[in-house]
């Protein structure tokens, strides 16, 4: 597969599609209603690095806020529609730079239609949107259960829909919780159509289970030419799904910059917390913009060997650590310095 063959679509001011970077969206927890807590939580993921954000429309009021949300904040705003027509055209209105629907629970062909005209004659992009559980009961009849041929053809139909309503300006998200076929799904997708594919193993849970299920499943798509934007669904703090979206992004190449932290899994020969000194460089090195790997390692006897993949790296010892530089030792710290003079030594760091 190729990525580059997808339609280019403009959401906001970024573009998806078209061999374009795959961009990290996520979804705001808040009350959309609570303007300032919405735009406060957009904020901090934002700088985090989402790059698109979608916020639930259930409702008059909160399909009004869009219209304040989007005066605070620089990252396109998606508006998350089911079932009624009039909040789609009615976010619309109110700024949103794209709309999440389901044709199939909108409400018929005219109401579609009119969402639609809204759509064309603003020129916002439409995700048409389907997920496993959401599958017709003759797509379920047909294949014999919910399969990944099921998806795909409920989510084809519904863009050939809007298609034949003269309007093609579409992202297409086709998801399940199953992660095979997910995976399944979207290798079928990418065949049968140009539309750019927004993908993510919906409801994959909590941080532990959702990460495991999210990484295959995104690996085994992203890694096949497959994908254009991407959402890590997590039961949690939305800031997890940037930080995770964006190690998958790294880990596969399709993303540079930022900061890789490394760290060995600790063993009896361990002689800091090397567990809370992993976390506390994650978090420490989180704002400093540099493309290097970073190594925290357990221990003085293997710590220099065990670095030498990284730019720069910390061993710990009792009462005393390692700044490490290419594999050599630079020089030796006190233990309560040691993450000081990592920062510094990164905040001074010149090729």
């Amino acid at each position: 597969m190729d990525r580059t063959r997808t339609k280019a679509v403009k959401i906001g001011n970024r573009t998806i599609g078209g061999g374009n970077p795959i961009l990290i969206q996520s979804m705001t927890n808040t009350k959309t209603e609570d303007v300032a807590a919405t735009v406060a939580q957009i904020k901090r993921l934002s700088a985090a690095g989402c790059d698109i954000i979608r916020c639930a429309a259930p409702t008059e009021d909160a399909a009004r806020a869009f219209s304040e949300i989007k005066k605070e904040i620089d990252i396109p705003l998606v508006a998350d529609i089911h079932f009624d027509y009039r909040l789609a055209i009615a976010a619309m209105e109110y700024g949103a730079d794209k709309i999440r629907i389901n044709p199939g629970n909108i409400g018929g062909k005219e109401r579609l239609k009119a969402v639609v005209d809204v759509a064309k004659e603003r020129n916002i992009p439409i995700r048409v949107g389907v997920n496993s559980g959401s599958l017709e009961k003759e797509l379920v009849e047909k294949y014999h259960g919910v399969t990944a041929e099921g998806i795909v053809e409920s989510a084809l139909d519904k863009v050939h829909m809007i298609e034949e309503m003269g309007y093609d300006n579409l992202v297409v998200s086709i998801k399940s919780s199953n992660v095979q076929m997910c995976v399944k799904a979207h290798e079928l997708a990418a065949r049968a159509t140009l539309h750019p594919l927004h993908v993510g193993i919906t409801e994959a849970g909590t941080l532990i289970s959702g990460n495991i299920k999210s990484s295959i499943g995104l690996g085994l798509i992203l890694s096949q030419g497959i994908g254009d934007t991407i959402r890590v669904s997590l039961t949690g703090d939305p800031l997890e799904e940037i930080k995770s979206a964006k190690l998958i992004l790294k880990t596969l190449g399709l993303r540079t910059g930022g900061i890789e932290v490394v760290s060995c899994p600790t063993c009896g020969r361990t002689q800091i917390d090397l567990i809370r000194l992993a976390g506390q460089v994650e978090n420490m090195v989180a704002d400093i913009p540099l493309n290097l790997k970073v190594a925290v390692m357990g221990c003085v006897v293997n710590g220099p060997g065990e670095a030498k993949e990284a730019d720069i790296g910390i061993a710990g010892g009792i009462g005393e650590g390692l700044i490490i530089k290419r594999g050599e030792v630079y020089k030796k710290v006190p233990e309560e310095r040691l993450l000081l003079e990592l920062r510094q030594e990164l905040l001074n760091w010149s090729e």
